[in-house]
């Protein structure tokens, strides 16, 4: 039948038109069920996906319950219990930024060499885009989401370039903001640490473990005889002559060469003393 669609969408309006009008009669209307009132006038409001009915809120003095996921602009943690800034100046969050919003300066000693650590840390809040690629590059997890997002200003510089001591927060606000997530990071940390003690303490072990058996013997285990003081002497007796042995060999053979030589040279010299003799003979006519 021609126009029902359209008797359907007037039937749902006025289906929940009569809904939020009989709800907002109430004491307490449904949208505020789990809100927490802050003040006389300010409240903060849990709605739900599944809620139905009237949805606006009077901003500012209703305010939404954020969800733990929210994110608007980085923050950046200082850890309580080491007393000490989690950012190392590594500048991963500055080379994977898309719009190119940050920028950062190393920290240096007095003789100029770099620290690990940032000396200036800026965000211009204006450019940042939210996509919290920094905090999920972080290998330190030095930086993570705000949820504030009541940035406005008259002027955009410098008011909306924020600065190290503007961007730092300690880290149990970050805890109170993301409970999960910091808990879930809390218990890899834990990890992580129990995993270096253990190996650390398997390190120790086998540097014991390689002291006691160079000390019983080597590092084969095998323990060595110890031998007494009139068993030393016998083998350093033993010794000596094997070398005296040796070394008479080799000087017997070197006195055996040079008398040969020596005869050799005795019948050389007889040998031309008859031949010198013979010719003289002949010469005089004998």
């Amino acid at each position: 039948m021609f126009g029902t669609g359209l008797l359907k969408g007037l039937g749902v309006t006025l289906k929940h038109f009569t809904e939020t009008f009989i709800d907002d009669r109430r004491k307490e209307p449904s949208r505020y069920e789990g809100s927490i009132q802050v003040d006389e006038r300010r409240r903060i409001i849990h709605q739900p996906i599944s809620q139905e009915g009237l949805l606006t809120i009077q901003y500012p003095e209703e305010r939404r319950l954020l969800p733990e996921r929210f994110r608007y602009i980085p923050m950046l943690i200082w850890d309580t219990e080491a007393g000490e800034d989690r950012c190392t100046a590594c500048g991963i969050c500055a080379k994977v930024c898309p719009p190119q919003c940050i920028w950062i300066v190393r920290d240096s000693d007095e003789s100029g060499k770099p620290i690990t650590r940032p000396a200036e840390f800026y965000i211009d809040v204006a450019v940042c885009m939210s996509c919290s690629f920094c905090a999920e590059f972080c290998p330190f997890d030095a930086i993570k989401m705000n949820h504030d997002y009541e940035l406005a200003v008259y002027d955009r510089y410098p008011q909306l370039v924020y600065d190290k001591e503007e961007l730092t927060v300690p880290i149990e606000y970050y805890a109170a903001l993301w409970p999960t997530q910091y808990a879930a990071e809390e218990a890899q940390r834990a990890k992580q640490k129990e995993e270096e003690r253990r190996r650390e303490e398997e390190k120790k072990k086998a540097a014991e473990a390689k002291a006691q058996a160079q000390t019983a013997g080597g590092e084969s285990g095998v323990a060595k005889p110890k031998r007494s003081k009139e068993e030393l002497e016998v083998l350093k007796a033993q010794a000596a002559a094997k070398a005296a042995a040796r070394k008479g060999e080799e000087g017997g053979a070197e006195t055996e060469d040079a008398e040969a030589a020596k005869r050799a040279r005795l019948e050389e010299l007889k040998r031309k003393a008859a031949e010198k003799a013979a010719q003289r003979k002949k010469e005089s006519g004998e």
